[in-house]
């Protein structure tokens, strides 16, 4: 029996969202949900948690079905609360009194530190308002859990916990887990949804496997959509003649045939679908202004420490050269936002240890979009910074996925993929040669992270980058580094220290 199902289910906002959407959930399944930015993954989350309606088609919920959902960010009225709070507020109001006890054996379950129970949610990092929220949706034990981008903002070690949490729940309880991590899609389900404006498909494979079969129906459907408008040309191109002849002649029978074969041509040509017709979410463009020096960046046994002064690591003697891609792993609160920090505030302003070439042009995206708080609109934000015309500025924005409508309107109106990509189209203006990135793959779906990995490889672009992404880490990274301990080491292979730090 299934717990969910949905018929012939339409969402429509301004374009076509998604249409004809048809599929069930049953019990114990691990449903991966995937589409590129903005194409619909949380809006269905929110139908099937009964937040939101879809504009046409129906859904079905199990008599006495509890959905747990988490979604991307905590409502409003939560953020005062504590964390505390925030999740005993989930439980039945009539039970909260009774079963508060489970509140803390659930923070426990997910490795919560106690001095955050008591802080507001609003004041908490990111990656603690998710595990707050999550627990807020299994703590009332649901058959069904809804996920929304559940490892955003968590690192390696967070992920390892959040995978063997949902390892560890009831056989029989089904998820359903809208992500852009194609690791984490792998290790935790079983099924793989393509959410697409038409033609949505389910296969029971984990992400790797069902894009792989995915890609393999397409180019199928492609090559059948060639042969589809081959045979419809031909049907024209005979109607034609035979209308051609029909006319000079004044046959009937032949002006009769002639509309039979434009007829069968519109209905092949309406029935012709091809493989693919997701509509791209905006391209990610990077640039690599060059450089003639070596080694772009030199450190020398740096002292990284805590704004208070605390020492969390020492890096020993490293240097970046052109072309170079490093990966810096390590587990949460060991430093790598601080070393980040550091190299962008030294390579302003040089310090003894820190030293950049003289033709380094610094690059510097952090996770927070924090550059983007300067700015009113997008127009605003490409305006400010660049030289272009305000006909040129429109298109570079609609090229990175940002409409006309949005590109006026507040930037707090932007999703989280659409900041994303804004932040990346300004850095490729400022033209750096050297790129500091603290998680970019943040809120990017699953295309923007192939293209920001394709544009990073295939400009040359030097960077050091903290990703939690394992995926986009092995595409990238020419070199990793790791904080172990007090010391920052550098490595061969990432794979161990991955694993190493999911286990905790």
């Amino acid at each position: 029996m299934s717990l969910i199902a949905t018929k012939d289910l339409c969402l429509t906002r301004a374009e076509r969202i998604f249409a004809d959407l048809n599929f069930s959930i049953a019990r114990g399944d691990r449903l991966g949900l995937v589409a590129a930015n903005g194409r619909g993954k949380s809006s269905l989350l929110r139908i099937m948690a009964g937040d939101d309606e879809a504009t046409s088609g129906t859904i079905t919920r199990a008599r006495g079905l509890v959905i747990g959902f988490a979604p991307q960010d905590p409502p409003e009225r939560l953020l005062p609360l504590t964390s505390r709070e925030a999740v005993r507020d989930a439980l039945p109001a009539e039970t909260a009194e009774v079963d508060a006890w489970r509140v803390d054996v659930m923070l426990d379950s997910l490795a919560m530190d106690e001095a955050l129970r008591t802080r507001s949610m609003g004041s908490l990092s990111g990656g603690w308002q998710r595990v707050v929220l999550l627990a807020r949706a299994a703590i009332a034990e649901p058959d069904l859990l809804l996920l929304d981008e559940p490892t955003n903002h968590l690192d390696i070690g967070r992920i390892g916990i959040l995978q063997r949490f949902l390892t560890a729940l009831p056989r029989d309880c089904a998820i359903v887990a809208a992500s852009h991590d194609r690791a984490f899609l792998d290790d935790v389900t079983s099924r793989t949804l393509f959410l697409r404006p038409e033609g949505s498909i389910d296969f029971a494979l984990s992400h790797s496997g069902a894009v792989r079969a995915l890609q393999e129906r397409d180019a199928a459907c492609d090559r059948r959509f060639d042969n589809d408008m081959r045979r419809v040309r031909g049907l024209r191109q005979q109607a034609a003649k035979l209308k051609n002849i029909g006319v000079n002649s004044g046959s009937d029978l032949l002006v009769t045939k002639t509309r039979q074969l434009c007829e069968r041509a519109d209905r092949l040509e309406e029935r012709a679908r091809p493989g693919r017709q997701d509509r791209s979410a905006g391209l990610i463009r990077l640039t690599n202004s060059g450089t003639h020096a070596k080694a772009l960046v030199t450190i020398d046994d740096a002292a990284i420490a805590t704004p208070d002064g605390r020492l969390l690591f020492r890096t020993g003697r490293l240097w970046i050269e052109k072309g170079d891609r490093v990966a810096l792993l390590g587990a949460n609160g060991s430093g790598k936002t601080r070393l980040v920090e550091t190299l962008r505030q030294a390579l302003a302003v040089p310090t003894a240890d820190i030293k950049g070439a003289a033709s380094l042009k610094l690059g510097h995206c952090d996770q927070a979009l924090s550059r983007l708080d300067a700015f009113a609109t997008p127009m605003d934000a490409i305006k400010r910074s660049s030289n272009l015309t305000d006909q040129h500025a429109r298109a570079q924005l609609a090229g990175a996925g940002i409409g006309i409508i949005a590109q006026s309107a507040p930037l707090a109106c932007l999703s989280g993929g659409q900041r994303a990509r804004l932040a990346m189209l300004l850095l490729r203006l400022s033209e750096p040669n050297f790129y500091l990135l603290d998680e970019p793959t943040n809120h990017l779906d699953i295309e923007g992270q192939d293209m920001l990995a394709g544009e990073l490889v295939q400009q040359g672009a030097a960077c050091l980058l903290v990703s939690h992404d394992r995926a986009f880490v092995q595409s990238v990274a020419t070199r990793t580094w790791v904080i172990q301990g007090k010391r920052l080491v550098e490595i061969d292979d990432p794979g161990p220290a991955f694993k190493r730090l999911m286990a905790g």
